[in-house]
């Protein structure tokens, strides 16, 4: 059996990811193993795929390797995917599974990334692993990549996989009403519209320009297209130690001068296999110049986007994430699949009440528990993550439970006093009034200062 490895990590030979691939390679010397740096020679792939076909047709199974990046895979490996579509690479019942190095941060989401879009290809997908950076080196971790390949072996000889259902697009999208009133704008907010539209003909270019028109405030439009982008982000970490990002062409400048700083940001583009396309998502990784550093907190953002978004849950869970983990206020997404000019109208009006009343929204899950990855990671590696470090303590980021102690220690009393049925039974509902004690004695300084207001007649 003919195994293809693509090796979707910008580091080529040094990536932490295929040193798993190289274990397993050592473990199984009867298997073929050819493995296709992919993300590092994605240029010349571009110029010529030949080489990447020959491996692909040829291979029994694939397995897609790479680091997470910005939840989803590096916009190289996004790059190589949107080639093989391109070129019509056959995949037809072809075994594929992946295998990913992180600090497990939205890992699924990228799963589930290069899950759907091999499914489109018809191939047989079996679930991948999903690794911490530093399990190799570990007896547990070694284990773990064993029984991964062996599983995957045995769902090829048992044929015990997932098949995709092909969901055909909306023919037509819904057009948005393309009569611009020339409304008058507002001064005194600066809100940014990135995308990567380049198609004056599409609904996308029209649905900007309606938002645009009914927008409060006046607005910016920056293309992703005419940005100096060299590359795409190598994710070498140099950025979390000295805040300046590798590549030397401004990039990281011009983003924190002209869109970080702004009031409010809307992301427009068209869907892509099931993300926002390779050219959006190498501008989305390389925001990593801010290593680990939320920098637009408290800021509100919106979408516009065309394409099937109902359909794409995956993506809709980038979308809620990237604003939970992020700390902004997500006023809405304006879609052509339904009612594209009301929809854009109501992300208008959203907007415009999120800047006026300077709303913040409460992270839930996807946020706190993203945040608490980002803010272990950063305090363990904080002798190298210097300017990382150095943000979590100046916004208090590192909010640890442990440290906590007299909270810590009232716990073991109510814990002594819950494990005796005679105390529970003779305490009655005291227990439920002590816990909410402290929002009785909330309203009753409400109904004092309100007592206190219209004394004073205010």
């Amino acid at each position: 059996m003919k195994i293809a490895v693509i090796n979707g990590s910008p580091k080529g030979q040094y990536s932490i990811t295929l040193q798993t691939i190289l274990y397993l390679q050592k473990k199984n010397p009867k298997l073929e193993i050819e493995i296709l740096h992919a993300s590092q020679m994605i240029k010349s792939l571009e110029n010529d795929f030949t080489r990447a076909k020959e491996l692909l047709d040829s291979s029994d199974a694939v397995i897609f390797s790479y680091p997470v990046y910005t939840f989803i895979a590096p916009s190289q490996l996004h790059r190589f995917i949107e080639l093989m579509k391109e070129h019509n690479i056959d995949m037809t019942d072809k075994y594929v599974t992946q295998l990913t190095t992180s600090k497990h941060f939205y890992d699924v989401t990228a799963h589930k990334y290069i899950e759907e879009n091999m499914l489109d290809m018809g191939v047989r997908y079996i679930k991948g692993l999903s690794a911490d950076m530093d399990d190799l080196l570990t007896d547990k971790g070694k284990e773990e990549a064993e029984k991964f390949l062996q599983r995957f072996l045995w769902s090829i000889e048992y044929k015990v996989f997932t098949q995709g259902v092909k969901t055909l697009p909306t023919a037509n999208r819904v057009p948005v009403e393309k009569r611009i009133t020339n409304h008058k704008h507002l001064e005194g907010k600066d809100v940014v519209i990135v995308t990567d539209c380049d198609d004056d003909t599409s609904n996308l270019y029209y649905m900007i320009k309606r938002f645009r028109d009914n927008f409060k405030y006046n607005t910016r439009l920056v293309n992703i297209n005419e940005l100096k982008l060299n590359a795409g982000c190598l994710g070498c970490f140099r950025c979390a130690v000295s805040g300046n990002c590798v590549h030397k062409d401004g990039f990281d400048n011009y983003l924190r001068v002209h869109i970080q700083t702004t009031d409010a940001i809307v992301y427009a583009f068209e869907i892509r296999d099931h993300s926002m396309g390779s050219r959006f998502k190498m501008y989305d990784d390389r925001n990593f110049c801010n290593g680990h550093r939320t920098v637009t907190e408290g800021m509100p953002v919106g979408y516009i986007i065309s394409g099937d978004y109902s359909k794409e849950s995956n993506l809709q869970m980038i979308i809620e994430g990237r604003a939970e983990v992020g700390g902004n206020f997500l006023c809405g997404i304006a879609t052509d699949e339904f009612d594209a000019t009301a929809d854009v109208e109501k992300l208008s009006r959203a907007l415009t009440f999120a800047l006026d009343t300077k709303q913040k929204a409460p992270r839930n899950f996807l946020g706190i528990g993203g945040n608490k990855i980002f803010r272990d990671l950063i305090w363990q590696m904080r002798g190298m993550m210097r300017a990382d470090h150095k943000f979590y303590k100046e916004h208090k980021h590192y909010d640890f439970p442990q440290k906590k102690w007299y909270k810590a220690l009232i716990m073991y009393p109510i814990g002594w006093l819950l494990s005796s049925e005679k105390i529970l039974a003779k305490m009655g509902n005291k227990m439920n009034e002590g816990m909410i004690a402290p929002y009785k004695r909330l309203f009753k300084q409400m109904d004092r200062d309100e007592e206190q207001r219209k004394i004073h007649g205010r």
